[in-house]
């Protein structure tokens, strides 16, 4: 009887398991599908930055009559680097690539110099309002720069910053601001208070808790703020542009030959290139160094 029983209990627990083994594996591929979307979408963006970059590298490293072919290969026949040398050797371009090289590297101290201080001082002193001013110091940064074009050149001829290093180095560093503070804030705030205060009980003072404790930990910070400050000014145009006559950066140049002379298109193609090339390789190598860094101050 017990064995009838069994056989006639088994078909049907198979058949009230099937409804659960069907609801649990539901879950399972809206789990998969969702994946897929995602994944789909990841790679769909990822083309939509990375087919222009290749597009431009490929018509910049081509001969200058494969650039007015058509259509265009997808894979190039031959390499050469007339188009880059015929770049390089236009008037105006070795000297706009330095200063380039300069007014990043002045933005890049000019803003840590002041944004540590500042996000040092949001991380550490409590006071009415902190969230708000964080805000305001954020929109700040969306205010558009065209509206002060005109006020911003006029000023800078009163005080003898126009078309000067300086003048654009100071623009480069006011954009650079707003996400130098809350960057460094942040980074400050992970700092441990204590480990300052047992500085100070050690014989310490502020200034030297600040400098020997806090700095070396918040270096990945900084790091990463001095990283966005070199981007942004060595991509930056606008404020180049208007505050400069001669001594133009190298993408103040690049558009006023596009807009003024109407560069031709080997020309454009190996600026581009020459544009995007040093931010990424520089994003690039920098981006695993603080990567690990920041492993070490989680620790």
């Amino acid at each position: 009887m017990s064995a009838q029983t069994n056989a006639m209990r088994t078909p049907l627990a198979n058949a009230e398991e099937m409804p659960f083994n069907a609801a649990a594996n539901k879950p399972t591929l809206a789990k998969t599908i969702t994946r897929l979307l995602l994944y789909a979408a990841a790679i769909t963006i990822s083309l939509f930055f990375l087919v222009p970059i290749y597009l431009i590298a490929i018509s910049a490293f081509s001969p200058q009559q494969a650039i007015f072919a058509y259509p265009k290969a997808l894979i190039p026949q031959t390499l050469s680097a007339d188009t880059m040398l015929f770049f390089w050797n236009a008037r105006g371009v070795q000297s706009a690539l330095v200063n380039s090289v300069l007014v990043g590297i002045l933005a890049l101290i000019f803003s840590l110099l002041v944004g540590a201080p500042a996000g040092y001082a949001l991380a550490r002193f409590l006071f009415r309002g902190r969230d708000s001013y964080k805000m305001l110091i954020l929109t700040t940064r969306a205010f558009p720069i065209v509206i002060l074009s005109i006020p911003l050149a006029v000023n800078y001829i009163q005080w003898n910053l126009y078309d000067t290093l300086w003048g654009v180095a100071f623009a480069h560093t006011a954009m650079a601001l707003p996400t130098t503070i809350l960057v460094t804030s942040s980074i400050f705030i992970g700092v441990s208070r204590e480990l300052e205060e047992a500085a100070q009980t050690l014989g310490c003072n502020r200034a030297q808790a600040f400098i020997k404790v806090a700095l070396p930990l918040a270096l990945p910070g900084l790091a990463a703020a001095a990283i966005f400050t070199f981007v942004l000014s060595w991509n930056e145009t606008f404020a180049a542009t208007i505050l400069t006559q001669r001594n133009r950066t190298l993408p103040a140049l690049v558009l006023a030959q596009i807009a003024d002379v109407g560069a031709p298109l080997p020309f454009r193609y190996a600026g581009g290139f020459f544009l995007i090339a040093p931010s990424l390789i520089y994003i690039f190598f920098m981006r695993k160094y603080l990567l690990g860094m920041w492993g070490q101050v989680v620790k």
